[in-house]
């Protein structure tokens, strides 16, 4: 992909001025969310609603039990050091398939088929923990929950490409990051309450039957709609460059290889930071410590729902570079705030930054990786190399962040955490190019 490349009119699969006379005519159908290509049908509301609903749903399921597992098992009188090889596995499992969950989407011939098999198999996972709470039975569902989990983002990114095509993808991963934030929120708060008021085995009931909301809101988007070619990053079968499909060739773009590096540098930057603000928390306010982690919590949740969106919108008008910067900066003066700021309660406020960091990068890291991979017919599994990059980044992150904090203080991380962080926006600034195509005009609207 060559810098300042533009994106010929075919790319959209359109007829030749349709794009301005639908842009003139300005009326959106009861029915539809866009102009209908040439060829393909236009996402109806109906399946742009079913998206909206099955990322909510999804964040219920996919990550909703997560954080009471280990709670469940020392109820369930396992030792601490079972329970940690539990974690271990399922961690090693969700990063070693990041590559191949974006392969397998990419190899699909139905998204939506992959997707629903994948939440079938954690409301499994969700059961069989409550059912049957033996290590043979844990150890497979760790490991199948984490298989799983691997092809749901990637899955995501692809339906959403599908639906709407790559000069809309900006607003509707926006939308998407927006109604996850939510899913997120509600997971929490009707989680916990479960697990308060009947039993930590209740967690995984309430998993098992929120699958099936995710299931039917997931029907919802029209198999019709989604048009597999965009899925995959290929090229429009009417466009006469074909782009080239090597898998090399995608492997050794500069814009891949800096951005899954800035990456990288980013959870590298940013795991260690909540658990170790948790922890100063607890040492300064032991009696309000669990409201404050839950506050600290809250708020990134919340800007990232409120800024997604506009993230979106702005990733087309701005390029990706100025969000990326944004993004990374708001990253290290987060870090340098932890690093001074001495009372529990403001450190609250400063989650605000946390959320800004959230809000950019749910939207840019498919975004760019969408750049990038156009017409290589491999967008799943560019994600995958990104998404292994994240899981590396955020590993060596709570080990180093940890280490560090024993040695020299919770100060010092957080400055050493803030500096990696403007490693990342140097890298940004200096050496990763513009990925926006520019030439072409997104349409103005979607639906929903």
């Amino acid at each position: 992909m060559r810098r300042g490349e533009g994106w010929p009119p075919v790319l959209l699969s359109r007829k030749p001025n349709q794009a301005a006379e639908d842009r003139a005519r300005g009326v959106e159908q009861d029915n539809v969310a866009a102009p209908s290509a040439a060829g393909l049908p236009a996402p109806s509301r109906r399946s742009l609603r079913g998206l909206d609903w099955f990322i909510f749903f999804l964040a219920d399921v996919q990550t909703g039990f997560g954080p009471f597992i280990a709670v469940y098992l020392t109820t369930e009188k396992w030792t601490q050091g079972q329970i940690g090889l539990v974690l271990s596995i399922g961690g090693i499992v969700a990063l070693i398939g990041q590559m191949p969950g974006g392969a397998i989407i990419d190899a699909a011939k139905s998204e939506r088929l992959v997707a629903a098999l994948a939440i079938a198999t954690i409301g499994g996972c969700a059961l069989a923990y409550a059912a049957m709470p033996i290590f043979p039975v844990v150890v497979t569902a760790a490991t199948l929950h984490a298989a799983a989990s691997c092809v749901l983002g990637p899955a995501i990114a692809a339906i959403s490409l599908g639906l709407v095509g790559p000069l809309a993808i900006g607003e509707r991963l926006g939308r998407n990051a927006r109604f996850a934030s939510l899913g997120n929120g509600v997971a929490a708060a009707v989680m916990g309450t479960a697990g308060y008021l009947l039993s930590s085995r209740s967690v995984f009931l309430v998993t098992f039957l929120l699958a099936i909301p995710t299931l039917i809101a997931l029907s919802r988007i029209r198999e019709e709609e989604v048009d597999i070619a965009r899925c995959h990053g290929e090229m429009p079968r009417e466009a006469q460059d074909r782009g080239d499909t090597n898998v090399w060739h995608l492997i050794r773009q500069r814009p891949l290889i800096v951005f899954a590096l800035s990456v990288l540098l980013l959870q590298l930057a940013n795991a260690a930071m909540m658990p170790l603000m948790a922890s100063a928390v607890t040492a300064r306010s032991s009696q309000w410590a669990t409201v404050l982690v839950a506050f600290c919590i809250v708020v990134p949740q919340a800007i990232v729902a409120l800024l997604s969106p506009t993230v979106g919108r702005k990733a087309q008008l701005w390029g990706r570079r100025p969000l990326l910067l944004i993004g990374f900066g708001a990253l290290m003066i987060r870090g340098l705030l932890f690093a001074t700021v001495r009372d529990p309660y403001l450190l609250v406020a400063v989650q605000v930054f946390d959320g800004i960091t959230a809000a950019v990068f749910a939207v840019m890291i498919p975004l760019i990786v969408a750049d990038v991979a156009f017409g290589s017919g491999h967008f799943n599994l560019a994600q995958g190399i990104v998404g292994t990059a994240t899981g590396i980044g955020a590993s060596l992150s709570t080990a180093l962040g940890g280490y560090v904090s024993d040695k020299f203080g919770n100060a010092t991380a957080f400055i050493g955490l803030s500096g990696v962080a403007a490693t990342g926006l140097l890298l940004i600034l200096f050496v990763m190019p513009e990925t926006r195509r520019t030439g072409m005009v997104a349409p103005k609207k979607m639906a929903g």
